[in-house]
């Protein structure tokens, strides 16, 4: 199978603090969505990479969950993830992505608190954003059932 290929986008104009972007998808379900010093530093309308890379985090992560709990024999009726990307200052200056919280409440019918805990283990050992990302980062699963 050939490899499937994404894109995305961001043009920028001016300087780090005062200039502004916009990124867009191959998709088009981000088109020209604006993003600033500000939308990533501070609260402001517009999106950032970090969130970016949260949602992604987070996307992945629930399909790869909901792929090992059918591999099971599981029926999912619903698998809720949220992820939470870390932004850290770094001493020497500048910052690093440090950590991705991945916060995860399942429903599924049928299934041991202590038997969701370890598919979501496996789920996270699995998911191709989570791989991506492993080296040199955090990643921390919180898995309860809904």
């Amino acid at each position: 199978m050939a490899d499937i290929e994404r894109t995305g986008t961001a043009v920028w104009k001016g300087d780090l603090r005062s200039g502004d972007g916009t990124m867009s998808t191959g998709s088009a379900v981000l088109r020209d969505t604006p993003f600033t010093f500000a939308t990533r530093f501070r609260q402001a309308p517009g999106t950032n990479p970090e969130e970016l890379i949260a949602a992604a985090h987070a996307g992945c992560y629930s399909m790869s969950l909901s792929n090992v709990l059918s591999q099971e024999g599981y029926q999912v009726e619903g698998i809720e993830v949220t992820a939470t990307v870390h932004l850290t200052p770094k001493e020497e200056g500048g910052f690093a992505i440090t950590k991705s919280a991945l916060k995860v409440r399942g429903r599924v019918p049928d299934i041991q608190a202590e038997t969701f805990q370890q598919l979501a283990e496996q789920a996270e050992a699995a998911c191709p954003v989570s791989n991506l990302l492993r080296p040199g980062l955090q990643i921390e699963l919180e898995a309860m059932l809904a």
